[in-house]
């Protein structure tokens, strides 16, 4: 079921009607390395989070990207393929692909140089051959559908928040609600000038969710997703969602993971909620990476 407003969202919503059946966080996950030593200009279009006068520091980028996937490792096992020069946005995967159980489903992404990192065959090959996953191809479709970028799963219920913007159309999200076997997805505009939902929202283990309201247009969209999570909700503010606070993802049942950027933008008061919620707080330095418009949970693509 697709659904796109905000009061019948909540009437469709009830515990009992989405239980928790499903593993919340990934068995593994798998980053992309950064090979590129500039920008992408394409990208910046629609991406106000980056800023081109920014030089990169390839190496610096590939130090803190290897720290990153080293303390992932702690979570869970994680599978690094190697970056390609002529793909800069490579390191952020989620938009590209992404997995349901015993599937592999490849985005249609926006730009064309981006849409050069889903024929890698390296990726597809790893998936079909080694983990026996089916592969669900959207890149070559007409509607724009930027996976995780763009929708914001909660996997144990099977409910996707999926925001709409130049990055994904209405078509896109319907194709992927099917592609990741969604019983409801929720579509909302995103505010002018967000690119991504990831940027705005994160479900830890669905269990609780961070939100920066200001990134939706409509106001009434982040105050139902809080209904879902009652009390267990930390409110970010625009500065806190420029530091990518909300860019953050949860691979085990206890820690959510975010740069070290956007945790030390948290309040104690912030830092006291997500703590009594069950979950330690991880930091990693990705001010490099974070110069190309994304943040940590924009490196992780996740294995269920």
């Amino acid at each position: 079921m697709i659904i796109t407003d905000a009061a019948r969202f909540l009437a469709e919503y009830s515990p009992e009607r989405y239980p928790v059946r499903a593993a919340p966080t990934a068995r593994a996950a798998f980053l992309v390395t950064p090979a590129a030593t500039t920008l992408a200009e394409e990208s910046a279009r629609d991406n106000r989070y980056m800023d081109l006068a920014q030089a990169i520091d390839p190496a610096r980028a590939l130090a803190q990207h290897a720290e990153l996937a080293r303390r992932l490792g702690e979570d869970v096992p994680v599978v690094t393929f190697p970056g390609r020069a002529d793909c800069p946005d490579g390191m952020f995967p989620n938009n590209v692909f992404a997995t349901a159980p015993g599937r592999l489903i490849v985005g249609r992404m926006r730009h064309a140089v981006r849409r050069r990192e889903a024929e890698r065959d390296d990726v597809r090959t790893f998936f079909r051959d080694v983990l026996g996953y089916r592969i669900v191809d959207l890149s070559r479709e007409t509607f724009v559908a930027e996976l995780t970028g763009a929708l914001v799963i909660d996997r144990a219920r099977g409910i996707g928040y999926c925001g709409l913007s130049e990055r994904c159309d209405l078509a896109g999200a319907q194709a992927m609600h099917e592609a990741f076997g969604l019983r409801l997805t929720f579509c909302f505009e995103l505010a002018e000038g967000e690119y991504h939902t990831n940027v705005v929202l994160a479900l830890l283990a669905g269990r609780m969710a961070l939100i920066a309201p200001d990134g939706f247009r409509d106001s009434a969209v982040p105050e139902a997703i809080a209904r879902v999570f009652e009390d267990r909700v930390v409110w970010l503010d625009r500065e806190q969602k420029n530091a990518f606070s909300g860019n953050a993802i949860t691979l085990a049942s206890n820690r959510v993971w975010m740069s070290a950027r956007g945790a030390a933008a948290l309040d104690g008061s912030q830092r006291n909620l997500i703590e009594r919620n069950g979950f330690a707080l991880a930091g990693v330095a990705l001010d490099e990476i974070e110069k190309a418009g994304g943040s940590l949970r924009c490196c992780v693509a996740e294995i269920f």
